[in-house]
């Protein structure tokens, strides 16, 4: 069995056609995650072109302190599959959770990948690292999360933190935090040539479309916190179906009462839509529903240290 997960090819068109997957599918990806971008309609056919055309980069995916949410995510995507298109537009050379092998062999193709492709390759980054005592209690194949990261990093031609605990060292880092965790970029001391795709876990075509800006335009523009203005602009409040009970008075008391069957505004709730900045309301997971669609409050999950800072989640602001 072969321990690589992408070809290598670069021709991105004939692999997908032999994958059941035609260029109307592929458009209709690129249209969603246009329209995730707030692109006008004309940014569409020049990302498929882009994307078509374009040499496949090489993708290294490290997995530090997480659940395997974030890979979760990305896996059980739909309409069309994103995962299975993402795996083929790009070329995922190690993913630990995925790859068919494991133990020393996986272990040298990450060497041979970030040997081969230095300076080239981008690195995913996915958990948070655990830095007290050396790193002592995070280790992969006998090495600390630590030592890897820092390793890796600089290699990379840019790196992408992907969910809040590699993005600002989510539920590892809340209190007490006896491991030290940290965000990676806390981990490494820089921000340089980071991108960070918050959430718990993020929209996948929030992660999807920041890999479609890098290969199409570069680095797209970032918050204070790293995180792409395209995505992360505005406030879940923003756009909130909800937001004209909000503007009414309209809250809803509790879970089970008649307001909330009919939609009222869950601020009374513990909702932290006003002062989360993510796309939910507009780029819904799976194109077909978020929290607060479903009847939950928001809870910050893509704001740093939301763990400590949001909760107790069900109580007001």
């Amino acid at each position: 069995m072969r321990c690589l997960i992408g070809s290598g090819q670069n021709d991105v068109e004939k692999t997908l056609k032999d994958k059941g997957f035609t260029r109307r599918d592929f458009m209709k990806l690129c249209a969603t995650v246009s329209a995730a971008m707030a692109a006008d309609a004309s940014f569409t056919p020049a990302a498929v072109a882009a994307a078509l055309t374009a040499k496949r980069p090489p993708v290294v995916w490290l997995q530090f302190a997480e659940c395997t949410g974030c890979t979760e995510s990305i896996l059980r995507t739909v309409d069309p599959p994103i995962a299975d298109v993402l795996f083929d537009v790009i070329s995922l050379d190690y993913h630990e959770t995925i790859m068919q092998c494991a133990g020393e062999a996986i272990e040298e193709v990450l060497e041979k990948t970030i040997h081969d492709y230095a300076g080239k390759f981008v690195l995913v980054c996915e958990g948070g690292i655990p830095t007290k005592d050396g790193g002592i209690y995070g280790k992969v194949g006998g090495k600390t999360m630590l030592s890897i990261v820092k390793d890796v990093y600089p290699k990379a031609a840019a790196t992408i933190c992907i969910g809040t605990c590699s993005c600002f060292g989510g539920v590892q880092k809340a209190k007490p935090n006896p491991t030290g965790a940290k965000s990676v970029p806390e981990a490494l001391g820089t921000t340089k040539n980071i991108i960070n795709i918050a959430g718990c876990p993020p929209n996948p075509i929030n992660f999807i479309g920041a890999v479609v800006h890098y290969i199409t335009k570069g680095v797209p523009e970032l918050d204070s916190n790293l995180r792409p203005k395209l995505f992360f602009g505005e406030t879940v409040h923003d756009k909130c179906p909800r937001l004209k009970h909000f503007e009414a008075g309209e809250f809803a008391k509790s879970f089970d009462d008649v307001t909330a069957k009919k939609g009222y505004c869950l601020y009374e709730l513990g909702c932290k839509g006003p002062d989360t900045y993510n796309n939910c309301s507009s780029a819904l997971f799976n194109q077909v529903s978020f929290p607060i669609q479903a009847g939950h409050p928001c809870i910050g999950c893509s704001e740093p240290d939301f763990w400590d800072k949001m909760s107790p989640f069900y109580e007001t602001a």
